[in-house]
């Protein structure tokens, strides 16, 4: 594919970029050939248009995919290409946090200005044998790499560390010594590895400074030889220094400073030795003041001093010397502060008495006057005379700054012969490995003739590398046999010739010096003459002619000519040396310059083997330059160019490893990036030109298998062929049209830069179309199915919703109905309600109101009509008092008118009289008057009438009223009569309540004072009372929150103390497996002395072939030590044992006795500690919990005594039927003896054994007697026991406390609660209203208490009667049946013969206390404390009995060994008996019929063999036996059990000889076996086996209670009687300790190489982790191969140590810590790796882990392993692939991390996102801010520091006791064994 077609839209291109160097741009638009403008748009969103160059129309470089990013080697990416390896080192720099990158060949190192914890021991381990592309790049990676070619090509390399200053050469220098130091070891007892790792703080002392790019420069070149032996072993080493920077001694420039050693012995002045050096602080002196920079910041000069003498003394530097050098380096310090005085411009004096210069002449022990003269005068010499000049003030301080370089620079190069001479080799070295910490490439503003050297160094070097990296490119292209096509590179050579060549710059300078006039300038011209415009390669700057260009191959440099010369010469005077050679006081001072006078060849090496031509050491320069020649002395540049060319040689001469190392930034932050400064060091280091090499051929390589699994899914079925070469080509070439494009080798195929790229595209593209296409179709199934599913549910929901809606809509117009109906009656009802309530209201009113009315109407009627009577009287006597007034004033007015009218009439009569009409008209009125009158006449007849009926009426009506008037005229008289009487008494009354009202006044007085009083009590009262109530509130409160303040201190106390209990108990546990790991872990450096020992002796015995007379090895350890093996016994204490006399070789026994018993003493007492805390916590628990303890309250006695006690009786019954066997066997013997003498009553024989029956039948009858005692005390104790009260109060909260803790059943704790609370509660009357203090109420509540007391302590008394009548009919009944029992016994008793009558009441007694234990349990079961304090009776008792049965075993003992020795007494008088009767008498002596019963022997479990014989039974039984036979055919452990049964031989015939022998013999043969076949893991196994059931039979027949419960009464018979094997159990315990050791090793050799494999690169899951691209490094490939270990293989290879060790009947508890150990040792190598790879740290690769991790769970449930602790050993590994697979985005997914990884520390988890690394496009990197924040939640968790975990741990065995069932009589000695010389007894 043609490279312009890669430039599509959104194809992502670098462009320039003045501040970033490169800036990332993506395509708009497809780019089309002629375009002269590419439209861009920047990561930031801008959009630009970068305008192509129209010469070249070069297109910017693509930038890589970003699944390529980050890779470990810049040579997998597609494009390669300054931009895209500058931008993957940021990205691994400051992303990932990794400072090392491959380059190819070569090792980029990134300083990163912080201490990093990835240097450790567990680091240099896991990459040791480890392949260089297998693990991270790493320094160490290196190193081993050439540690390994090495070893493996037996050729010599070297490590070639170059980079600026600053930029950490030093410090990978010293990483890579290190390294070697760790993983060779030293092949002698010398430490070369330390000492040569000591010479790295001297030189940096005397060679480092602190310049201002770097606070530990190295102002020195060096190369280290470190020498291997051919065992590659370090033996020793060898320096060689270049180019020392002597100026930096006396000038420092701003922030600088001199070496750091003056610092050093400035800061400890102080030191009493160092009074006499006469030394100040640094701002004292001159030489160390320049820079204004005296202390770097972290750094203590004091302790670096202490480190710096600690490593001269380490180096054989003694303290003489070391005193002698800091004087020297003192009189430098004063030196440079002498100061001159001008006397003219050409002379000068040094002031008198100079104080500087004083104590620099005292120190170096020359005289004042002459040093004083000779610095201000030179000497000059000519052809025919010699005269003495003086110098002018600036040429003495030059020449003093001179004499001052020198002295630093021979004393410099004297230490460097010291350190050679410590270093150098005593055994000839086979090959070695170089070291080289040189400077990089140096550019500055000003650079003078150091940078010249350096660069033209640099130049040397690099010519090397481009040759040796082209050499490995043919190398690589031949051997895969692909068309060598010649790549053009930068050959440096003709800029190495302009400067070494002759007439070159160097040959220039040198003349220069020769000439007596020569000067900078004149060379200057030289320069310009003999090179510009001849070279294109130098060049003149433009204002300057002082001045060179020189083009290196990494930049331009500008020299400035200005003090060449006078470096270059190095000139110092000759009368100044000579006055120091002078020095007689200090005898170190001349040998510093006593080699001057030497001439050496430039290629000659001195007898230290250092090359000399390193040096800056020169002879005193002459007056006159020009006389140099003729002493042959050679400049500084000729000596440089020397030793630079042999440096050359000897580099060519092995194989380079190249470091380059960057400095980052210049200001030395941490983990800080600018890409100006990084790229200007790549491209001086050769980085980018390795990069061109390699993308100028092919640099993309893959496997066919490789490419075959990556590009897979982009093959057609069809296309897939068996043969996966051809597969691979037919693909590439439908796929890369253009075959110049790749090319196929051998075993890879080539592509061209960016055809991996394009290939990756088209991957990406069909992965994301299958993504796509896969994402459709199941996102149609999804929605499908979401479609039907949310159809079925929602017709499923309509019909619910429907028939719920109708049944709502039914009952809803039920319940309108019956609400109507309801609302109906309802209503009518309120209305009913309302009306009739309003109508009886109304009624009610009405009659209210009518009566009121009627009262009203009453009451008005009856006023009106008192009113009219009044009115009626009062008007009619008004009226007529009107009326006789009116009527008096009428009748005198009618008088008066009619006086008048009469005297009128009288006057008109008198006038009619006198007229007759008169009359007339009076007569007609008269007429009118008189009708008038007639009618009024009648009607007042009518009224009258009327009036007269009416005064009928009324006098009626008033005859009726006069009788009622009279009546009530009479009861008014009555009532008169009264009410004077009542009068009178009111009168009376009056005066009483006249009387009465004083009184009341008076009462009332008094009742408002007693009121007034009352109510001041009452208040009084009532406060009080609210007083008290509050105080009684108060009380409560106070009482509830004591009482709750108890409870909880309580349970806190308690569960204080029950986590202190835990806690310390993890913590004694955790310092238990400490103590015993270290125990273990001495024992296991004591068997590796022992066999280095071992190792050594054989070594020495080859070596000695003569051996010494009368000197035979013998397999016998009987040393000086054999007083450690004695044993307790009553027989061999008076022995004497034989003294052995061995040669001083043997002395030396294989098994230390002394050290075994210590560390077995320590054990012990660690225990016994552990104990002593475990009590004294139990006291501290029973302390907090009981206040007071009670008698009745005793700790119950444990169950061990019960189990002591059961074992003394079946050891006891075992010993009466031992007893009674023998006396059987006895008397049988004597029976069926022929001779009738010897069972005659009178013989010797039958006296004695009947007076031991008789006696043994006399004890058996006091044991009985005392048994009978005992069990009538127990039946009496038994009826004393008597049921107590429960006296229990709550006036102590810790017996509360204790109650409670008591009340197991919830139901209890309720009772009691509420009891407490109704105690507690007051009554709710108020105090005052039954009296006025309350008192009827308190003496209420006391009789109420008085009662419930008195009524509880009477129904406990009742009950208590009740339970104890019960309890004592139970008795009696029990009682009844025990005599019953008795009497039978007793009659049983009587019938059997004394010996078994003693055994009868044992088990009777036996049978009975268990029984009556039961029936007490069955008993009070209700009632805990009347069974405790029967527990506490019942163990009382068992005291006693055990008591006892002590002192019965004690009696029997004494009687089974008085019955032993009169055994063998009968023994031997039946012997000599029948050697005194003659054959004849045997005949003739009748022979009586006895009827023999036939029987099969009885073995005892016993095996006898000769003393002899031992050598023979260790020999078949353990040196050359066979386990796989032995575990196939025959019983596990058989070999253990014959070697028990041994032992119990020589046990039973108290031989303790035999018994140390034979023990002895048994553990060094097995050691012997072990070191044999020590990596067989067969054998391992099988006596790790064998040795444990020996142990656990030594203590199964130990007679030890506590290993004894499981016997059986026969196994209890075979118990060791007469020695005590604890010690020697300890022995077989370290030994079995050991051997475990070992199969742990084994295991782990065995597994160590599949792990990794099977774990982490092979696909168990195949297509799930793709492989991605990788570099020059090829890592192993994770396909599986034919040879390669998959998961499958660690399966089986667990399965076959699992069966291997159940076939040797290994103890299931062993076989768990076995499984357990090699479960951690999986996860911990597998977590390690996977720490260090950053390929393996993906989502697909945590899937496959956590895969492998579940099959081998899975292997652990099949074999019922999964209580082993092993899956716990597999968490670290489980968590950290679960970290590869979880989300990490979010807070949220940080928080879950944190809370998930708890096995894993910070560290670990740092690590793990930082390695993340996408496989797939479709990944995401884990973004910065998300580790931080991961950081920043987990900076509170306190874990280690440590990266990795250790592999090599193992964890502290334990061997539980497991008793075997295996009968040992039973058992059958196979004649495969060839132990026919061993018989059974």
């Amino acid at each position: 594919m043609a490279a312009s077609e890669l430039y599509t839209k959104y194809a992502r291109v670098w462009i320039p970029d003045p501040e970033e160097v490169w800036k990332s741009a993506e395509l708009l638009k497809d780019y089309k050939p002629g375009d002269k403008v590419l439209q861009l748009r920047l990561e930031e969103g801008k959009d630009l248009e970068y305008c192509l160059d129209p010469k070249t129309k070069e297109l910017p470089p693509l930038r890589n995919p970003d699944i390529l990013v980050g890779e470990n080697d810049l040579t997998a990416l597609s494009y390669l290409h300054e931009p895209a390896v500058l931008h993957n080192l940021k990205v691994r720099f400051i992303d990932s946090k990794l400072i090392y990158t491959y380059c190819g060949i070569v090792l980029v190192a990134i300083n990163p200005y912080e201490q990093l914890p990835i240097y450790g021991e567990d680091i240099i381990n896991a990459y040791s044998g480890q392949n260089m592309g297998d693990m991270d790049p790493h320094i160490f990676a290196v190193a081993e790499e050439a540690y390994k070619q090495m070893a493996r090509d037996e050729r010599n390399q070297s490590i070639i560390v170059s980079g600026e200053s600053g930029a950490g050469k030093t410090v990978s220098a010293k990483y890579a010594m290190r390294y070697f130091a760790t993983v060779s070891g030293s092949a002698s007892e010398a430490n070369v590895e330390e000492k040569v790792l000591a010479s790295n703080p001297i030189m940096e002392s005397i060679g480092n400074a602190k310049t201002t790019r770097n606070d530990n420069s190295s102002r020195f070149g060096k190369y280290i030889e470190i020498g291997f032996d051919k065992r590659y072993r370090i033996i020793g080493a060898n320096m060689r220094t270049y180019l020392l920077e002597k100026s930096r001694v006396v000038f420092q420039a701003e922030e600088e400073r001199n070496y750091h050693i003056f610092y050093q012995l400035c800061a400890s002045a102080a030191l009493p030795e160092f009074k006499t050096l006469r030394l100040e602080n640094a701002n004292y002196f001159h030489y160390t003041k320049q820079g204004g920079s005296p202390v770097i910041d972290g750094v203590d000069d004091a302790k670096e001093m202490v480190n710096t003498r600690q490593a001269c003394t380490l180096l054989g530097i003694s303290d003489s010397y070391q005193m002698g050098i800091f004087r020297i380096l003192a009189g430098i310090l004063h030196l440079g502060n002498v100061e001159f005085a001008s006397r003219d411009s050409d002379s000068c004096t040094v002031p008198p008495k100079h104080e500087p210069l004083t104590i620099f002449c005292d120190l170096m022990g020359v005289e004042y006057d002459e040093m004083a003269h000779w610095l201000c005068h030179r000497k000059l010499a000519t052809a025919t005379e010699t005269y003495i000049k003086p110098i002018s003030k600036l040429h003495a301080i030059n020449a003093r700054d001179a004499l001052a370089k020198h002295i630093y620079a021979n004393l410099f190069n004297w230490i460097v012969d010291h350190v050679n001479k410590a270093l150098h080799a005593t055994v000839k070295q086979h090959s070695f490995i170089g070291v080289l910490d040189i400077y990089g490439f140096e550019t500055f503003e000003i650079n003078s003739f150091e940078q010249f050297c350096i660069n033209y160094a640099n130049e040397k070097l690099q010519q090397q590398f481009n040759m040796h990296v082209f050499k490995l490119e043919q190398e690589e292209y031949m051997k895969e046999q692909i068309p060598w096509t010649l790549i053009d590179f930068y050959d440096n050579q003709p800029c190495i010739n302009l400067i070494e060549a002759k007439m070159g710059i160097l040959d220039l300078l040198d003349e220069e010096c020769k000439m007596p006039k020569g000067s900078d300038d004149t060379w200057a011209q030289k320069l310009y003459n003999t090179h510009l415009n001849k070279c294109a390669l130098f060049e003149k700057p433009r204002l300057s002619n002082k001045a060179f260009i020189i083009k290196h191959f990494a930049d331009k440099v500008e020299y400035q000519c200005e003090g060449f010369l006078e470096k270059n010469k190095d000139t110092v005077y000759e009368e100044q040396i000579k006055v120091l050679k002078s020095s007689k006081k200090f005898k170190l001072l001349p040998e510093l310059f006593q080699d001057e006078e030497k001439v050496l060849s430039p290629t000659s090496a001195t007898p230290s083997g250092r090359v000399p031509l390193s040096r800056t050491a020169v002879k005193p320069a002459k007056a006159r330059p020009g006389q140099a020649s003729k002493e042959h002395k050679k400049t500084v540049g000729h000596q440089f160019r020397n030793s630079l060319h042999l440096l050359m040689e000897t580099l060519n001469a092995t194989t380079p490893h190249y470091v380059r190392c960057i400095k980052p930034n210049d200001f030395k932050f941490p983990f800080t990036f600018d890409e100006k400064r990084a790229v200007q060091q790549l491209r001086a280091c050769g980085v980018l030109e390795t990069i061109r090499i390699s993308a100028a051929g092919f640099p993309s390589r893959w496997t066919y298998q490789e490419f075959f699994s990556r590009y897979r899914v982009l093959m057609k079925q069809r296309d897939v062929l068996s043969d996966r070469k051809q597969t691979c080509k037919n693909v590439l070439e439908k796929l890369i049209l253009d075959k110049d494009k790749y090319q196929f080798g051998k075993t890879k195929i080539f592509f061209r830069a960016g055809q991996v790229a394009y290939l990756e595209k088209i991957r990406a593209d069909k992965l994301r179309a299958a993504c796509i296409r896969i994402q459709k179709t199941i996102r149609g199934w999804l929605m499908r199915k979401k479609y039907v599913r949310m159809r079925k549910a929602a017709i499923t929901i309509q019909r619910h919703v429907r028939g719920y809606q109708a049944r709502c809509y039914a009952k809803f117009l039920r319940r309108t109905r019956a609400a109507i109906t309801i609302q109906k009656f309802q209503r009518m009802y309120v209305v009913r309600k309302r009306y009739q309530c309003m109508r009886a209201a109304t009624i009610a009113l009405q009659a209210l109101l009518r009566g009121y009315m009627a009262r009203n109407k009453y009451q008005m009627m009856l006023r009106e009509h008192k009113s009219i009577i009044i009115q009626k009287h009062v008007r009619g006597w008004l009226a007529r008092v009107h009326y006789r007034r009116t009527l008096k004033a009428i009748v005198y007015l009618q008088c008066c008118y009619r006086r008048m009218m009469a005297k009128r009439e009288l006057k008109k009569l008198k006038i009619e009289a006198r007229s007759v009409e008169r009359y007339k008209k009076l007569h007609i009125g008269l007429e009118n008057k008189i009708m008038q009158l007639q009618r009024k006449i009648d009607e007042q007849n009518k009224e009258y009438k009327s009036l007269l009926e009416k005064l009928s009426n009324l006098e009626v009506t008033y005859s009726t009223e006069t009788e009622k008037l009279r009546s009530d005229v009479e009861r008014l008289r009555m009532s008169e009569e009264e009410a004077k009487n009542a009068t009178n008494r009111v009168l009376s009354l009056q005066e009483e309540i006249a009387k009465l009202r004083k009184e009341l006044h008076q009462t009332q007085s008094e009742k408002k004072t007693i009121e007034e009083w009352a109510d001041k009590y009452k208040h009084e009262t009532e406060q009080l009372v609210s007083e008290l109530k509050e105080q009684n509130t108060l009380l409560k409160t106070e009482k509830e929150e004591l009482n709750r303040r108890i409870h909880d201190q309580a349970r806190e106390i308690t569960e204080t103390m029950e986590k202190k209990l835990v806690e310390e108990t993890k913590q004694l546990e955790l310092d238990l497996n400490d103590e015993r790991l270290r125990y273990q872990n001495l024992l296991n450096e004591f068997s590796r002395l022992e066999e280095r020992y071992d190792d050594l002796k054989d070594e020495m015995n080859l070596m000695v072939n003569i051996p010494k007379p009368g000197h035979k090895r013998t397999d016998s350890t009987h040393s000086s030590n054999e007083s450690e093996y004695t044993f307790s016994s009553e027989i061999t204490e008076a022995e004497d044992l034989p003294v052995r006399m061995e040669e001083p070789s043997e002395k030396k026994a294989p098994l230390d006795m002394s050290l075994f018993l210590k560390l077995q003493k320590r054990v012990t007492e660690l225990e016994q500690e552990k104990q002593s805390l475990q009590d004294e916590l139990d006291r501290k628990e029973e302390q907090a919990l009981r206040a007071k303890a009670k008698e009745e309250e005793r700790p119950p006695i444990r169950g061990a005594e019960l189990e002591y006690e059961s074992l003394k009786r079946q050891e006891l019954e075992s010993e009466n039927k031992k007893l009674k066997n023998e006396l059987n066997e006895l008397q049988k013997a004597l029976t069926e003896t022929r001779s009738p003498e010897v069972t005659a009553p009178g013989a010797p024989a039958y006296r004695v054994l009947l007076d031991q029956l008789t006696s043994v039948s006399e004890e058996l009858e006091v044991r009985k007697e005392e048994v009978l005692i005992l069990r009538s005390q127990l039946v009496s104790q038994k009826e004393a026991i008597q049921p107590k009260e429960d006296k229990n109060t709550m006036t102590d909260s810790t017996i509360l406390l204790e109650d409670v803790q008591k009340m197991k059943d919830k139901g209890e704790i309720a009772q009691a609660y509420i009891g407490l609370k109704e105690t507690n509660r007051q009554s709710p009357q108020d105090y005052h209203m039954l009296n006025e203090d309350g008192e009827l109420w308190l003496v209420y509540e006391g009789l109420k208490q008085a009662n419930r007391l008195l009524e509880s302590q009477l129904q406990s008394q009742k009950k208590s009667h009740e339970n104890e009548l019960e309890s004592l009919r139970g008795e009696i009944q029990s009682l009844k049946e025990e005599n019953n029992r008795q009497q039978q016994l007793l009659a049983q008793n009587l019938q059997l013969p004394p010996e078994a009558r003693i055994e009868a009441s044992l088990q009777h007694e036996i049978t009975r206390l268990t029984n009556e234990n039961l029936f007490y349990e069955e008993l009070y079961a209700d009632d805990p404390k009347k069974y405790q304090s029967y527990r506490i009776s019942l163990y009382k008792r068992m005291i006693d009995l055990m008591e006892q049965l002590e002192k019965q075993d004690k009696t029997v003992r004494k009687l089974k060994k008085q019955l032993k020795v009169f055994a063998k007494k009968i023994g031997e008088l039946e012997v000599g008996q029948m050697e005194n009767i003659s054959p004849g008498q045997i005949i003739d002596e009748p022979i009586r019929p006895v009827n023999i019963p036939r029987k099969e022997k009885d073995f005892q479990g016993m095996l006898e063999y000769k003393k002899e014989d031992e050598q023979k039974l260790v020999k078949n039984l353990i040196l050359e036996l066979k386990p796989r036979g032995v575990a196939v055919n025959l019983i596990p452990g058989l070999p253990a059990y014959i070697l028990f049964m041994c032992v119990r031989h020589a046990d039973y015939l108290n031989d303790d000889q035999k018994v140390r022998s034979l023990l002895t013999s048994t553990i060094n043969g097995i050691k012997k076996v072990l070191k044999k076949r020590g990596d067989d893991f067969e054998t391992v196994s099988f006596w790790l086996s064998n040795t444990c059931r020996f142990l656990h039979c030594l203590k199964q027949y130990s007679g030890e209670e506590g290993f004894m419960k499981h016997n059986t009464p026969r196994q209890n018979e075979h118990c060791l009687t007469n020695f005590d094997l604890a010690e020697y159990r300890q022995v077989l315990s370290d030994l079995a300790i050991q051997i475990y050791q070992q199969l742990v090793r084994v295991l782990e050799n065995i597994l160590q190489p599949m792990i990794v494999s099977g774990m982490l690169e092979h696909e168990t899951i195949q297509g799930v982790s793709g492989v991605k691209p990788t570099g020059l490094r090829k890592r192993t490939s994770s396909i599986a191969d034919e040879g390669t270990y998959t998961l499958d293989s660690i399966i089986r290879q667990l399965n076959s140590f699992h069966s291997v060790m159940c076939q040797h009947g290994m103890d299931p508890e062993l076989i768990k810590q076995v499984v357990k150990q090699m479960f951690y040792i999986i996860g911990a190598v597998t977590l390690n790796n996977l720490l260090l790879r950053k390929d393996m740290c993906s989502w697909s690769k945590g899937m496959q882990i956590r895969y492998n991790v579940s099959q081998l769970e899975e292997w652990l449930r099949d074999k019922n392993l999964m209580n082993s602790g092993a899956k716990e050993t597999l968490e670290p590994l489980i968590q950290a692939a679960q970290l590869l697979q979880v989300k990490k985005k979010t807070d949220e997914d940080a928080e879950a991390i944190c809370s998930m990884c708890n096995a894993l520390t910070t560290a670990q988890i740092v690590k793990v996102l930082n390695l993340y690394t996408p496989v797939n496009e479709f990944e995401e990197r884990v973004l910065v801010s998300f580790i931080r924040t991961i950081q920043m939640r987990l900076r509170d968790r306190k874990d280690s520091p440590q990266l990795l975990m250790d592999a090599k741990h193992i964890f502290p065995v334990t061997f539980p006791f497991n008793p075997s069932s295996l009968a040992l009589e039973t058992i059958q000695i196979p004649a495969s064994l060839g132990l026919g010389f061993i018989s059974r007894v």
